[in-house]
């Protein structure tokens, strides 16, 4: 008898109660041995690999678990260690260089970090030079070895795919790029060799880059890869992952000589479905459907599940399919068991990675053992839908009336930018680079016992709130200290710069274990977006009005912007992204206009994620923009002329993002710039800017302390390209996250290397 097979393509690693973040953070601080350390996180790895085979997945990845993570992983594998990492000496790469290439250390730089595609997920970007290639260890064998010898599973051995991991790659001219490929295929024909020999059945190698909207010359490289591959290991099983989006030559992938298609049919906008229906599917591999939702936390519609399965079954044999998440569960949480506080309507509808493990193993059984099987958790699927759908939460009309309003409106500033920075120059007297901070200083550990002693009631909220004021007040005395020219009141009251925002808006629920990973140890409980989003009261206006009231200085209020809230959200999947975008442009217009009313006369709002919720496909990015930059306007630009609009965003490819940025308004924007040492200010060499930018003079996500003539020297490239009355100086992102004496050495180094800069160019004018 013909039957489906149920696949995982990867498991999260933090654990149900983040093990792993508080076992990586142990040994950093040196409370764990090295001896100790690796014992925990095996044990968290296996655990991982157990829930697996008791869920009765039939495919169990390895290799998916990591120290830190994936890409750099594959780096360390391939002895790419950067030269600046003095330390490593050649061979396996130890712990200590390992880490010091993830986070820096006292002496040496971390590796540049960005976003995963299009996830909330960041890796740290190879550093790729073709002399350093060498395989130092199999990663992947390890893996399969632990879990076949300690659990007697019989695994699927994971690794990004050659093409993936050089696109992803940075230190090479495209002109290296034969040599490069040259020097890399020996090194993964030699893994795969090797798992061959121990008796693999199957390895997924991961090319999500096969999604982007790649040049036929480039697909030409990667059938080459391929075909290379295959000659070298033909008797192996490779599965061919994609996923995020339909992958872009569809021909040309299924005729790739591999044994598998991993496709994603839930991100694909029914093109890698209407492609397998129109155009077939080799009858000699394995397809990979990818039909349940790994980004995203809500419950399949298992009814329209099971009839996307029976559309595949028409076209591929049943024995021939693999049904499996869209992509890893990394992107979600571990378990909605333990959400005990949510309301019934919304935790029946949330299936977190266990709970999309069981709706994979449901739709397998489904269909191999007949639709009775599962007819009584088919009711509870559509009982739990029409429960949530049909809430007062979902269907707030005058919402839903005001976003139909505003998307047939056009929202700029009274003033083009040139003659109100003149007004904002006057009004706010400030020296030309003026320094600032992002927004957050440390969450210590008083912060955080303080929040948790309200959470549960130990403190009254009068308590809590003399308590978030004394830090504001202990802040501004030490910003003025250092001479910072624009302060900030320091976010203390605030646990997340999303779930801050969601807990004082409508429209949003709140859970107690759902944390993903962000970048290494650090994990992030995203906010679930559930109904119609509204304003319901001022959100930051008195804390930023009691600092105000602390300095003659000016304070700059400090919000999240609405594409940034959106994509650091778990969003309800029944309406379109760009609506619920303007749900909450419209509720943080509100905001904006509280706080000028207020007297706060500068506001940043944030957008570090605008880049990311970019689509893969270039055919699909003008229309994200369009509702994403229109959605920033509706928030800011009802304010007066001398109000000054900030913003910030991280790991942003501003080069080809500077029109897009432009055109927000936004009178100063501050860019993070430090982890790829300078590199940013190159794209201003080519195109201008004229409003005010801060590119980040030093790395937040590194404990060192910059020194002076480090920042001197990001300064003055940055002063080569722009003019000195637009720039401004700043950290790359927020210091919540930092301890105190290294905020503070490092910001009075900011503002001494600004200084420096201000007296060389005042000497060099007069000589002039």
């Amino acid at each position: 008898m013909d039957v489906l097979k149920s696949s995982n393509i990867g498991y999260p690693r933090i654990g149900e109660d983040r093990e792993w973040k508080r076992t990586l953070e142990a040994y950093w601080a040196g409370t764990l041995n090295e001896t100790e350390f690796m014992a925990q996180l095996e044990a968290i790895r296996l655990g991982n690999l157990q829930k697996q085979k008791d869920q009765g997945i039939d495919i169990i990845p390895v290799n998916d678990f990591t120290l830190y993570d994936q890409m750099l992983d594959m780096s360390v594998m391939f002895g790419l260690v950067p030269e600046r990492y003095s330390a490593y000496k050649g061979g396996m790469v130890p712990l200590s260089v390992y880490y010091s290439m993830a986070r820096g250390n006292k002496d040496e730089v971390a590796s540049e970090m960005t976003k995963w595609f299009n996830t909330n997920y960041h890796y740290i970007v190879p550093e790729l030079k073709q002399s350093q290639l060498t395989l130092t260890e199999n990663k992947p064998l390890a893996a399969y070895r632990e879990a076949k010898e300690k659990l007697g599973i019989d695994t699927k051995p994971v690794i990004v795919g050659p093409y993936t991991f050089i696109s992803l790659s940075k230190g090479y001219d495209k002109k290296d790029l034969p040599a490069i490929i040259l020097s890399l295929l020996p090194l993964y024909t030699k893994i795969l060799r090797e798992l061959e020999q121990e008796g693999v059945k199957w390895v997924q190698i991961d090319e999500p880059s096969l999604v982007s909207s790649l040049s036929k010359d480039e697909m030409k490289t990667v059938t080459y890869l391929y075909e290379k591959l295959n000659e070298a290991v033909p008797n192996l099983n490779i599965m061919l992952q994609t996923y995020f989006d339909a992958v872009e030559h569809y021909q040309e992938v299924i005729d790739l000589p591999v044994q598998g298609i991993g496709l994603d049919l839930v991100h694909d906008k029914g093109k890698n479905l209407s492609n397998l229906q129109t155009v077939g599917f080799p009858q000699d591999k394995i397809l990979g459907a990818g039909v349940i939702d790994g980004k995203n936390i809500w419950l399949s519609d298992l009814t329209k599940k099971i009839k996307l399965v029976e559309s595949i079954t028409k076209h591929v044999a049943e024995d021939r399919i693999w049904l499996q998440p869209s992509c890893s569960l990394l992107h979600v949480p571990v378990t909605v068991r333990n959400e005990t506080e949510l309301a019934s309507e919304v935790k029946e509808a949330l299936a977190f990675a266990d709970e999309k493990l069981e709706e994979i193993t449901l739709l397998v059984r489904g269909n191999n053992e007949g639709p009775e099987s599962i007819e009584e958790k088919v009711t509870a699927n559509k009982a739990a839908w029409q429960t949530l759908n049909n809430s007062k939460a979902r269907n707030h009309k005058d919402v839903q009336s005001a976003v139909e309003q505003a998307k047939q409106q056009s929202h700029g500033r009274t003033l083009p930018f040139k003659q109100r920075y003149q007004k904002q120059q006057a009004y706010f007297n400030l020296p030309f680079l003026p320094t600032t901070t992002i927004g957050s200083f440390p969450q210590t550990a008083e912060v955080k016992q303080a929040r948790g002693k309200f959470k549960r009631g130990e403190w009254t909220a009068d308590q809590y709130e003399a308590f978030v004021n004394e830090e504001i007040s202990r802040w501004i005395d030490i910003q003025e200290e250092i001479g910072l020219d624009v302060l900030v009141h320091g976010e203390f009251e605030r646990t997340d710069m999303v779930e801050f925002f969601g807990h004082k808006l409508g429209g949003f629920v709140f859970l107690e274990k759902g944390w993903v990973q962000s970048y290494g140890s650090r994990c992030v409980k995203p906010p679930v977006i559930y109904g119609d989003v509204h304003f319901l009261d001022p959100m930051t206006v008195k804390e930023s009005v009691y600092a105000q009231a602390l300095t003659k200085k000016t304070v700059k209020g400090m919000l999240t912007g609405p594409v940034t809230i959106l994509n650091w959200s778990f969003v309800r999947d029944d309406i379109s992204r760009e609506n619920i975008c303007y749900q909450l442009a419209l509720a943080l217009k509100q905001e904006v206009e509280a706080l000028e009313s207020a007297g706060i006369k500068m506001i940043q709002v944030d957008e570090p994620a605008l880049r990311e919720g970019l689509p893969l496909k270039k055919s699909d990015h003008d229309e994200y923009l369009n509702w994403a930059v229109h959605s920033f306007l509706i928030s800011t630009s009802s304010v007066e002329d001398t109000t000054q609009i900030h913003t910030h965003m991280c790991y942003c490819d501003f080069n080809s993002f500077m029109d897009v940025i432009s055109s927000l308004d936004a009178d100063v924007i501050s860019i993070e710039t430090s982890r790829s040492h300078g590199e940013l200010a190159s794209a201003f060499e080519e195109k201008t800017y004229e409003k005010g930018i801060g590119l980040g003079v030093y790395d937040i996500h590194s404990p060192r302390v910059p020194a002076v003539e480090e920042m001197v020297d990001m300064i003055e490239r940055g002063i080569k390209v722009l003019d000195k009355d637009q720039f401004w100086i700043n950290p790359d992102c927020g210091l919540k996250t930092r301890g105190v004496p290294e905020t503070v050495a490092s910001l009075k180094n900011m503002v001494e290397a600004a200084t420096v800069v201000r007296n060389k160019l005042l000497v060099q004018q007069e000589n002039d």
